[in-house]
């Protein structure tokens, strides 16, 4: 089983209301959820390890995973309330203002968390989980311990304007990349974590330097590019879709690349410090497809694998 591990929370996306003055409509969301969700349609065994809230937010996200087949055994329940994410597009494009303090997700904390099962062979991780103490740091211990045993994964998400403390949220990824098997960013992620007059191509292999077998660099509608440890760098072009909105686009992305690193049985950690180009190619483009329908329709909506 897959394990993602951080946010679920709710995305409040504009709507006209039926007087025709706007509105939000509350969807589910969060980078975790929509990794967890895509992975759970694409037919791939998949768990969410999140906090949730008692309050009808987190009811909607409990029946949303089962819904998408997505195991809650370990979804930690709890008073506290549901984060709340208010969307804004613009040409497709879409920004966010964040309502979290004291969260049922936020405050997620070492003491609270589950046994990992034997089944899981691979967790994720990723989002504003890693920015929003304490259960960034909860996520950050949880990486680090458990991934002497099982395939850790990581996508920072970065919301630059969501940081509290630069310094501190640098010194944690920088920890969570060099115990990492895969690193997957975007272009403006890259350019934010590696600073300089560098190619792509040269800042992602800083990153691949400090410890993992993959880098994986998503650059919007020009495609994806990937490097691994022993010396393969490839590149793969985006399926040409008409753009709805980019909500969940990354998380659908990665749900899509792993899902075929399962099916292919490279997900190990072995396997991915050996990994044929041939199988890489194949694995970016399957998440390039997948995150191609993402897109090609409104909100964080994954397709199922009867789709793809």
């Amino acid at each position: 089983m897959i394990l993602c591990c951080g946010e679920a929370l709710i995305d409040m996306v504009p709507a006209v209301t039926a007087d025709g003055t706007p509105g939000f409509v509350p969807h589910t969301g969060g980078a975790i959820f929509n990794t967890a969700i895509a992975l759970g349609r694409l037919d791939t065994q998949s768990g969410m390890l999140t906090g949730l809230s008692t309050d009808k937010f987190g009811q909607q996200l409990g029946a949303a995973l089962k819904a998408s087949h997505v195991d809650t055994a370990l979804v930690m329940i709890s008073a506290r309330p549901t984060t709340l994410a208010f969307v804004h597009l613009v040409d497709g494009q879409a920004t966010y203002d964040f309502f979290d303090e004291n969260s049922a997700g936020r405050m997620v904390q070492s003491t609270d968390l589950p046994t990992i099962p034997r089944n899981v062979t691979a967790l994720y991780f990723g989002g504003i989980s890693l920015a929003c103490e304490p259960s960034a740091d909860t996520y950050a211990d949880l990486l680090v311990a458990q991934s002497g045993r099982k395939v850790v994964i990581i996508d920072p998400n970065i919301r630059p304007a969501f940081i509290q403390d630069e310094a501190r949220y640098r010194a944690r990824l920088a920890r969570m990349f060099s115990n990492a098997d895969i690193v997957k960013v975007s272009d403006e992620d890259l350019h934010w974590l590696v600073d300089g007059p560098l190619t792509l191509g040269e800042k992602a292999e800083h990153i691949l330097q400090s410890g993992p077998a993959v880098v994986i660099v998503t650059r919007g509608s020009v495609g994806a590019m990937a490097i691994t440890s022993d010396g393969n760098r490839v590149e793969v072009p985006a399926p040409h879709v008409e753009v709805v909105d980019t909500v969940g686009a990354g998380d659908t992305f990665n749900a899509g690349f792993i899902a075929k690193l399962s099916e292919q049985g490279v997900l190990t950690k072995q396997a991915l410090h050996s990994l044929e180009a041939e199988t890489l190619v194949a694995a970016l483009h399957h998440g390039a497809k997948v995150a191609a329908v993402t897109v090609s329709r409104s909100g964080a909506n994954p397709p199922w694998a009867n789709e793809i």
